[in-house]
């Protein structure tokens, strides 16, 4: 009770003035810990209870798998498991499979799950919601027609799972195939499904499907509401996502997501008058209390205009300790702005706070690569290394006649590939004569300048505008989606792309949308 009331201290001691302490006292104050994220400290209970010989039960089993976050300690808790015959039943399975897809080892818990001799539809759920956590969409789809193929129907937690895969993908063809599935397996939409698809549409880069959905929801609660308004923010639409909040405020009060939201929206638009005052009437009209995220926003709103020694007083006079999300924010502001002096300031509390995040390390190292500073670049490449943090893989996908295919930087896998560099060269060509110059400033490596221009040419996301435009033909748009934020190369070459050769163009990358359009992008070149 105390722990699920937020009181965990008080759950502490009542445990540790208990005389007398059973499997139930035990197991409860595993899942006390687990409960308010005290993983580790859960594991040592569980460690000691077994140490004083105690046998564990099926709750005690469930509740410290879920504390386990480490490989080392999975392998562990399934010898565990192993040694008190608790591997057949069904729960403690999937909390097995579970336990090591959330540790990295996506491998064991797909043998895991192969395994299994009766699988049920938890068990189906759970691998697919694991493939989709572990960034493999295609994985879990995959998965999900093999578990349709056995006659077992999708329940609506399934299907947020293949949502969220299908939304990793950004495959329009694949929402509105799944969005038909829904319908048939829920005559009855249910509002949670019907977010999920409207979310699945934004991200999916078609604003008229997600307002369709949203239009005709039979009602809509406050999540509904957040998720337009910030799926019309992903895609730079500023004004329609206030006119949005505008009237959501006629009928539901606003929460701290709503705010989030609608101030990441005049972030990527640009409208900070409009953003200051959005934020101002959040304790002011609605009694709001601004949390690290707000902060984060209008940080990244000032920063992004430019107004960088503003956006770091603002900081300054935050009335809570800045986390890893607001000074990440003023990082991102100093790449656009080449700012080193505020990005060294930025980056010193982000490699503490947020040291496993690579992307940290990678934008303070372009920064310094940009302005010419290898010497610096190179150390932060190095810090990264030393520290064992990696950097994550950029790919670019594309869809093909409902076929996903994927590109990585200097790609040579397509069998199509040379087809591919042979057009991609005549295309560089072409809108160098428009007047595109290549910044080989986004080129870390010790090369000679045209070695760096051919690397920057083999950029997953020209290799894949390049293969759409050949396979593509006529129609008149190209959707990409990147895994990471688009290079400014690649940005400015994108326009110059879509300006000759009179296509639309649409980008998804980690930030936002990018909707190229004869020669200009919808961001305005503010992302």
């Amino acid at each position: 009770m105390y722990a699920k009331c937020g009181l965990f201290p008080v759950s502490e001691r009542v445990f540790d003035k208990m005389r007398q302490r059973s499997i139930v006292s035990w197991s409860a104050m595993i899942g006390a810990c687990l409960q308010c994220g005290f993983h580790e400290q859960g594991l040592l209970l569980f460690t000691r209870m077994l140490d004083q010989g105690i046998k564990p039960n099926r709750a005690s089993i469930l509740n410290a798998t879920a504390c386990v976050r480490r490989e080392n300690a999975a392998h562990q808790m399934h010898r565990v498991i192993m040694d008190n015959v608790l591997d057949n039943d069904q729960s403690v399975q999937n909390a097995t499979m579970l336990m090591f897809a959330r540790c990295g080892r996506i491998d064991l818990a797909r043998s895991l799950f192969d395994g299994f001799t009766n699988k049920d539809l938890v068990c189906w759920a759970s691998m697919i919601d694991a493939y989709a956590r572990a960034d493999l969409p295609l994985e879990a789809l995959l998965l999900f027609n093999q578990m349709r193929l056995q006659c077992v129907l999708p329940d609506s937690i399934t299907l947020l799972a293949v949502i969220q895969a299908c939304s990793i993908l950004a495959s329009l063809h694949l929402a509105r195939t799944l969005h038909a599935v829904i319908i048939r397996c829920f005559l009855e939409c249910q509002l949670v499904l019907d977010t999920a698809v409207l979310d699945l549409y934004m991200k999916c880069g078609s604003l008229t499907y997600a307002r369709k959905v949203f239009d005709n929801m039979k009602g809509r609660n406050i999540i509904s509401w957040s998720t337009m308004i910030s799926g019309y923010g992903m895609h730079g639409h500023g004004k329609e996502a206030l006119h949005l909040f505008d009237q959501m405020k006629a009928l539901i009060k606003p929460d701290h997501v709503t705010f989030v939201s609608i101030l990441s929206a005049c972030s990527h638009a640009g409208l900070i008058n409009e953003g200051w005052e959005c934020f101002d009437s959040m304790v002011r009209d609605f009694g709001v209390t601004p949390t690290s995220e707000h902060y984060a926003c209008m940080v990244d709103l000032l920063g992004r205009a430019g107004q960088l020694n503003q956006a770091l007083e603002f900081i300054e006079k935050m009335p809570v300790r800045p986390e890893a999300g607001v000074w990440g924010a003023l990082l991102g502001a100093c790449r656009i702005h080449s700012n080193v002096e505020l990005a060294e300031i930025a980056a010193k509390s982000l490699l503490n706070l947020d040291a496993e995040n690579p992307g940290r390390y990678v934008l303070l190292s372009n920064i310094y690569a940009s302005l010419g500073k290898r010497r610096e670049a190179y150390r932060i490449r190095n810090l990264m290394k030393s520290r064992g943090v990696k950097k994550k893989v950029g790919w670019t996908s594309i869809e093909i006649k409902g076929k996903m295919y994927t590109f990585v930087a200097g790609d040579r896998a397509n069998p199509e590939m040379d087809l591919i560099y042979s057009e991609l060269g005549k295309l560089m060509e072409r809108i160098r004569q428009e007047g595109y110059i290549p910044d080989v400033s986004f080129v870390l490596h010790d090369v000679e300048g045209e070695t760096k221009e051919m690397m920057l040419y083999a950029h997953s996301e020209k290799l894949a505008i390049v293969f759409g435009l050949i396979k593509l033909g006529h129609e008149s748009s190209i959707r990409i989606t990147k895994n990471l934020r688009v290079c400014g190369d690649c940005h400015t070459a994108t326009k110059f792309i879509s300006k000759v050769t009179g296509k639309e163009i649409v980008v998804r990358d980690s930030q936002r949308f990018h909707h190229f359009m004869n020669g200009t992008c919808s961001c305005g070149d503010y992302w």
